[in-house]
């Protein structure tokens, strides 16, 4: 792929749905839906998330995100934050179904308020249940490859494993454990959660991740509309990268101009 060119040809696949931007950004946060609107805008995302539980989907006397965001030209992606509870998560998002036709959804069961840290125990079987139900998961969950694959094998159509704690702004933490989801997996993996500022979102991708989900390091900015633009440029600087391939790490320095030659 020739970096000076643009790269209509580089996407990533989930549930059979094509997508080049692989930045993916919440719609919560904000001062406002004119400021969410732009920072989407300001991010070139193609798929926004949607908290069910905390936006409104069906009053049409008040403030809609549809009204700002088009769903015509943005994929939705309901997810389950606020979620505890495996049975919650799932009649939540059937909710979601039958109010706005949406089947790709995004799961997350949380295990506590203090960490919202994925409850796996209940993530699975949330999953599980979703999956027979005939959505398309797209599932957070925790950075572990053995629950990844788990998950991967019972059907969900991507993995998003915690860069850190969500809202945290720590950046990846455990990059190799998300190396190894990388490598063991045949479905997308996209980093959710954690991601502070540009380098991190960088990081993500040079780790070899199809895309990388943020809310906050966009919304908590002082200039969301100024981050949004700094993630896309970030996430498409770490996809090139990755592709090049880096030099190898040596122990010893190695001199830019040739020895030999010389007077």
């Amino acid at each position: 792929m020739d970096g000076n060119q643009k790269t209509t040809d580089d996407f990533f696949e989930v549930a059979g749905r094509r997508f080049h931007s692989r930045l993916l950004v919440g719609t919560g946060k904000y001062k406002d839906f004119v400021e969410t609107r732009e920072a989407i805008e300001a991010s070139g995302a193609e798929i926004v998330t949607v908290a069910v539980r905390r936006v409104n989907i069906s009053d049409p006397k008040q403030p809609m995100l549809m009204d700002f965001v088009d769903p015509k030209k943005y994929t939705y992606l309901p997810n389950t934050a606020g979620c505890y509870a495996a049975q919650d998560a799932v009649r939540t998002l059937r909710l979601a179904r039958e109010a706005g036709g949406w089947n790709l959804v995004k799961l997350e069961v949380l295990g506590d308020q203090k960490t919202l840290y994925p409850n796996m125990v209940e993530t699975l079987s949330a999953a599980e249940a979703l999956i027979k139900d005939g959505f398309d998961v797209m599932v957070y969950c925790s950075d572990d490859p053995i629950m990844a694959k788990t998950l991967e094998d019972m059907g969900c159509c991507a993995i998003m494993p915690l860069g850190s704690l969500i809202g945290s702004g720590l950046g990846i933490q455990s990059p190799v454990n998300i190396r190894l989801i990388v490598e063991q997996s045949k479905v997308p993996v996209l980093v959710d959660a954690g991601v502070g500022t540009a380098s991190d979102a960088a990081i993500a991708m040079e780790l070899g991740c199809d895309g990388v989900l943020m809310n906050t390091a966009i919304a908590a900015a002082k200039d969301p509309i100024r981050m949004a633009r700094a993630m896309k440029l970030a996430v498409e600087s770490g996809r090139l990268s990755y592709l090049a391939g880096r030099m190898p790490r040596k122990l010893y320095a190695d001199p830019s101009s040739p020895l030999g030659g010389l007077i």
